[in-house]
């Protein structure tokens, strides 16, 4: 197949600032490995599918070779430094552009520091969540917070590439003004400061004055069936949604999208699956990396490795001509994305 043109990674957070000792480093590939707690004796978290790619792929851009052991590779690291380390692993991962969500303070990069590292295009996702806690944490009443947040919403919207939830539930109507308002005045009474927002018809009062906006909202969350209310009352409205579920439950909301025409799904871990279930037009690439510049390399490379995997088995069944199997590839790849998020033109990746 010939080479894809610059992915579009739909979700990530960003990268870490400062150097990463072996005990840090191996902390975030666990995360990322869905590990919790130390590796069994004897081994380590590169020990893992993560850990795999990384040594595959990420030592060539720092000039070692592929499947060095993991302590030359973090000396290497370290070698470099982390800034310049970063901006060859960025650059090599063949991402042309970033959706970066953002929202709560954090020690990662800004969307404008990780399109500098990478020489790309990074755009702004503004989460919900934080957005309204923040609010929360500096306005007096209830009615100074209802006020802000409305406006804060409104003003994202001018800028922002799209809004992001994580609200596990959402009915299908917008709550009233009298239950918005009974539920931020349980909520401000009880929180503490910093804490969280979980307030369900809070929740559902943001999601639904995001969609009003009219800008693409992601819905993140464990498994997307409770959405299904909020998905078929959405319908007509104009506003696009996205489903980014948590392994599992990546067909069933590739099926979900299939069934409503303003929604759209995240290919998961497992291309085929999903391809399977909804029409490839529906269907956006993600790394969901965090921390590790690391993890922008792997993501991209296993979705490339997958995506064409299924389709050159396709083409050679017969079941689609080589063109269409390269169409496919860069609708999934970017094409479904520049069209959802409305996103400008391509600048070439590098790598």
């Amino acid at each position: 197949m010939d080479r894809l043109p610059p992915l579009v990674d739909q979700h990530s957070h960003g990268a870490l600032h400062g150097d990463l000792g072996l005990g840090a480093f191996e902390a975030h590939l666990a995360a990322a490995s869905g590990g919790h707690g130390p590796a069994p004796a004897g081994t380590t978290f590169f020990d893992s599918w993560t850990g795999l790619g990384v040594r595959r792929w990420c030592p060539p851009l720092l000039g070692l070779e592929a499947h060095c052991p993991p302590a030359r590779y973090l000396a290497r690291r370290r070698e470099l430094g982390t800034f310049h380390a970063s901006r060859l692993l960025l650059r090599g991962a063949g991402i042309g552009t970033f959706l970066l969500e953002t929202g709560a303070p954090s020690e990662l990069t800004t969307a404008g520091e990780l399109a500098a590292a990478a020489e790309a295009r990074a755009h702004e996702v503004v989460r919900l969540e934080p957005l309204a806690e923040q609010i929360a944490d500096t306005s007096g009443s209830v009615d100074s917070f209802i006020g802000y947040t409305a406006e804060a919403i409104y003003a994202a919207a001018q800028d922002a590439t799209a809004f992001a939830s994580g609200a596990p539930f959402c009915e299908g109507r917008a709550p009233e003004a009298g239950e918005v308002r009974r539920a931020a005045e349980r909520w401000l009474r009880s929180r503490r400061p910093g804490e969280r927002l979980a307030e369900p018809s809070l929740l559902r009062h943001l999601l639904w004055s995001a969609v009003a906006t009219g800008v693409p909202v992601q819905l993140h969350g464990p498994d997307p069936l409770p959405l299904a209310g909020f998905l078929q009352a959405t319908t007509g409205i104009g506003t696009d949604l996205v489903l980014l579920p948590r392994p599992p439950h990546h067909r069933r909301a590739a099926q979900l999208a299939a069934v409503h025409p303003h929604v759209y799904a995240d290919t998961g871990p497992d291309p085929e699956e999903t391809l399977r279930q909804a029409p490839f037009g529906k269907l956006l690439f993600s790394t969901g990396a965090r921390a590790l510049p690391e993890l922008y390399v792997t993501g991209a490379r296993f979705f490339v490795r997958a995506v064409e995997r299924v389709v050159r088995e396709w083409t050679e069944e017969g079941m689609c001509a080589r063109a269409d199997a390269e169409r496919i590839t860069a609708m999934v790849a970017s094409g479904t994305a520049r069209r959802v998020y409305r996103l400008e033109a391509e600048v070439p990746a590098a790598g």
